[in-house]
């Protein structure tokens, strides 16, 4: 069982890899063109910073971003996520980061405007725009088919790359640091360990 799960491993990274390296090749004037096609303006309607479903992934490069700009601590910038699973000891696991919230809107959204917006993580920099498997996808966005200015449309298109290329870095690390464990019943213990691209993170008090 433990050499399957270390093949599986192993094919799950390198097929990780091929798929960086996929990015790394892709064309930022081919995106760009792309974006130019599909159109796009921010409107500044807050939509994409609040609501419920809200949720942003940010990497540990990303939070220390953050907090070297806001003089935070780290769960201040950041929460664990509510996706997860328990161990036989009933502790929480769960994988990455969010960005934290009040009340449904992300902490950082203040009077209309992005409070972090120089240090904001690589999904809000690109938003509604991300790539799936190296095609270039759109969220719903009401600022979807405005007009765009070919230089905002290319830098656009590399941030967009950029995300991508180091989503894939974290997730090759995570998977190479990840230690699977035996599963079992939830727990009032409050302990969660988070695992990302550095190693998992025990958090007392956070259930």
């Amino acid at each position: 069982m433990v050499a399957g799960n270390m093949c599986q491993k192993d094919l799950q990274i390198a097929d990780l890899h091929a798929a960086l390296e996929m990015v790394k090749s892709l064309s930022v004037d081919a995106l760009a063109t792309q974006i130019l096609d599909i159109g796009f303006k921010c409107l500044g309607c807050g939509e994409c910073c609040s609501g419920e479903d809200n949720s942003v992934v940010v990497f540990p490069v990303e939070v220390r971003n953050i907090q070297a700009a806001t003089g935070l601590g780290w769960l201040e910038v950041v929460r664990p996520p509510d996706a997860g699973e328990w161990d036989k000891d009933g502790c929480f696991h769960t994988l990455e980061w969010r960005l934290k919230k009040e009340g449904a809107s992300c902490r950082f959204y203040e009077d209309g405007r992005c409070g972090i917006y120089p240090s904001r993580p690589g999904l809000c920099s690109t938003y509604p725009f991300y790539l799936d498997e190296g095609v270039l996808q759109y969220s719903l966005c009401c600022g979807i088919g405005s007009v765009i200015e070919p230089a905002e449309a290319k830098e656009l298109a590399e941030r967009v790359r950029c995300r991508s290329v180091l989503e894939l870095t974290e997730a090759i690390a995570l998977t190479e640091k990840f230690e699977d464990f035996e599963r079992g019943k939830s727990s009032e213990s409050g302990v969660c360990v988070v695992h990302d691209s550095e190693g998992p993170h025990r958090i007392y008090g956070a259930r």
